[in-house]
């Protein structure tokens, strides 16, 4: 299934260092007469850095930020009611495993948003050896509620493109050439990603359905409560199924105010 993206009303800030696109983006927020109350986003903005000095990821871990990647934070409209909408970190995966794929990078989405590039990629393609999977990009999805109705969705991307990726990472610059890496043009592909995320926004089974076609699962399982649970793909709202004989449970990613 196909939709007409129409061109969104970016509004855009670029900084050539900054400590953390999440924290400007939170103070551009902060200061925004018009975001006062239970007012909604109504059109998308994304703050860019050319490098991060406290780039963050999940759970406040550091993220390596050196010049040549894609460092970005945006702000995005989003339907208000949460249990009828795709999970914006899924669809942003979805939206920029797209971007990769036209340039011939089979890449695959690790639940629950960071994605990455088989062993053995190279070229666009895939050859011999390589080992396991590396990490190409990851996602810092976030909500702003307000009694239970989202004003706005919120992504952090941080994409490896022409940068010296750090240790278990790899960077668009090896398997496309340098020349097919300049962390402009991902910038742009990157927009794009987020304005698919934003028109498939209010189609949550879609994006599970394209989230699933691409999804890598750990060869072992996951082991909570005291059960080693199997991954088994992915829920309707997005979550992971998991199975353990004839149990079964779904685990959802938690979402920070934002």
């Amino acid at each position: 299934m196909e939709v007409q993206l129409e061109p969104a009303p970016w509004r855009l800030r670029g900084l050539p260092v900054c400590a953390s696109t999440e924290t400007e983006l939170d103070r551009w927020l902060a200061r925004d007469p018009r975001l006062v109350g239970d007012a909604p986003l109504r059109a998308p903005r994304a703050v860019i850095a050319r490098r991060q000095r406290f780039g963050r990821g999940q759970q406040g871990r550091p993220w390596s930020s050196p010049a040549g990647g894609v460092w970005l934070s945006a702000a995005m409209p989003w339907p208000a009611s949460v249990a009828t909408a795709a999970a914006p970190g899924l669809a942003v995966a979805v939206g920029l495993c797209l971007r990769l794929e036209a340039r011939g990078l089979p890449v695959r989405l690790k639940w629950p948003n960071d994605l990455l590039l088989p062993g053995g990629v190279v070229g666009g393609g895939v050859g011999g050896g390589g080992g396991g999977p590396r990490k190409l990009a990851g996602l810092l999805p976030r909500l702003r509620l307000r009694g239970g109705t989202c004003r706005w969705a919120r992504v952090g991307v941080g994409l490896n493109a022409a940068n010296r990726a750090p240790a278990g990472a790899v960077a668009l610059a090896e398997p496309l050439g340098a020349g097919r890496a300049d962390p402009l043009l991902w910038c742009g592909e990157v927009l794009t990603a987020l304005e698919w995320a934003m028109a498939w926004a209010g189609r949550p089974q879609e994006v599970c359905r394209q989230a699933e076609q691409r999804l890598h699962l750990p060869d072992g399982p996951i082991h909570l409560d005291g059960i080693d649970w199997w991954p088994a793909g992915l829920a309707a709202d997005g979550g992971l199924r998991l199975v353990a004989g004839s149990a079964q449970r779904v685990l959802h990613r938690g979402f920070g105010a934002g």
